[in-house]
């Protein structure tokens, strides 16, 4: 089980994002809980005058809304009333069983999942501490929950199968095969808030694995001079398809001005992820037959990293983009080094391509053509000249008694 927990100054727009899946058939109220009435006697107005009674016992709680989603694993159907079980022994762990809260089940992705509506304004007045409440009191909860219901952990499970290339259990989104909001937000709601980007190629790394892509138009668009943002759905060739969607209607406004404050919050995150990327690059040019960016590409798989090239119209490679499953990080080769950018790998591949070549001289000659991998034999014959002058590589390590440097002398006046 995975939980999700977003605050707000609106508990108005949390319950009719809620209650408007209900109309639309996707999603089901299934137990309201601390309130004087019966479910089935709650009308809209009802359910929400009982948060904003407790919102005015305190005017001074900036945030005094609290959303929450429990994911479940595709593989689980769990009946109705255990799934309020699960949403009842949560709430209580969290701080909130005296809270009133609203229990949705909705329905409109590939994997069982709930929300829960509530607010932190306690009848005294008091509010509920949510600083780190995801840390020290979600996280727990979870683990306990997984084992009190026999739910598949989060955790635990193996890397290959817990950051496989299809990370998201939502499935790849395809123009037609479901409406084309609800596609794009069940995609959205997850890579949005669990992926660490600093950029929007970055995040469209991600996004164009399911067949969205965020676009700001052409520079001369209305839509690139408002600041605006679009949602469009991709065929299978990764191109537009369908009528784009704009990023204000989505519930949780994923707009530009939105990603923009990610990207400065995910920049700082994302450290721990570019060391596991460069390491696992380091590694894998370990092996002296890591002689293309394709090979190093199937390398990496096992590092639980899908990379991306980026080429231009005329298939020269210029770019490469690793999206690291295990740490969730999207990272741009050249923001680890020149010699991890689209040119320092393809150097390295040729480098060891010679070393390669040299050591078998008997058995193989230098000649491009008896090497795998397209961008690498093309990366040979455009630079040639220029790898068969470069020297050997050599290790970073240098002695401390040949890294010694003279102490120049100091002169001492009026000696």
């Amino acid at each position: 089980m995975v939980a999700v927990i977003k605050t707000s100054r609106s508990i108005n727009s949390i319950l009719n994002y809620n209650e408007n899946k209900v109309k639309e058939g996707v999603a089901e109220c299934i137990n309201a809980v601390n309130y004087p009435l019966e479910l089935e006697k709650l009308n809209f107005t009802q359910k929400l005058n009982r948060f904003l009674k407790l919102s005015s016992l305190n005017v001074n709680a900036k945030r005094n809304s609290v959303h929450i989603s429990l994911n479940f694993d595709p593989s689980e159907n769990h009946s109705k009333e255990k799934l309020i079980e699960i949403a009842d022994t949560y709430m209580r762990k969290i701080g909130f069983g005296k809270q009133p809260y609203l229990v949705y089940q909705h329905h409109d992705s590939g994997h069982p999942h709930l929300h829960l509506v509530t607010n932190n304004i306690q009848r005294d007045g008091k509010r509920i501490d949510l600083h780190l409440i995801g840390v020290k009191k979600s996280e727990p909860a979870r683990k306990e929950i997984e084992e009190l219901f026999g739910l598949v952990k989060a955790e635990g499970r193996k890397q290959k199968e817990n950051f496989s290339l299809n990370p998201i259990d939502i499935g790849r989104v395809q123009y037609g095969k479901a409406e084309s909001r609800k596609a794009i937000n069940s995609v959205l709601n997850k890579v949005l808030f669990d992926y660490k980007y600093s950029s929007l190629p970055e995040l469209n790394a991600v996004l164009n694995l399911y067949n969205i892509h965020a676009d700001r138009g052409s520079a001369e668009s209305r839509v690139f001079k408002n600041n605006g943002l679009l949602y469009k759905i991709l065929d299978q060739n990764l191109k537009p398809i369908g009528v784009p969607i704009k990023a204000s209607e989505f519930y949780s406004k994923p707009t530009l001005k939105f990603l923009e404050e990610k990207f400065r919050v995910n920049e700082a995150k994302k450290q721990y992820g570019k060391s596991h990327v460069k390491n696992a690059l380091r590694q894998a040019f370990f092996d002296e037959r890591m002689i293309s960016v394709e090979r190093l590409s199937e390398r990496l798989k096992d590092e639980a990293i899908h990379t991306v090239l980026r080429k231009s119209s005329e298939g020269k490679l210029y770019g490469i983009t690793f999206i690291d499953f295990k740490t969730q990080s999207i990272v741009n080769g050249s923001s680890l080094g020149k010699e991890f950018s689209a040119k320092g790998i393809q150097k390295s591949c040729a480098m060891n391509i010679i070393a390669f070549g040299k050591k078998h001289q008997n058995s193989i000659s230098i000649n491009p053509e008896n090497f795998q991998g397209f961008e690498s034999r093309k990366y040979i014959k455009e630079n040639l000249a220029e790898i068969l002058c470069h020297g050997e590589k050599i290790n970073d390590y240098v002695s401390k008694e040949f890294n010694y440097k003279k102490k120049k002398k100091r002169l001492h006046k009026g000696m």
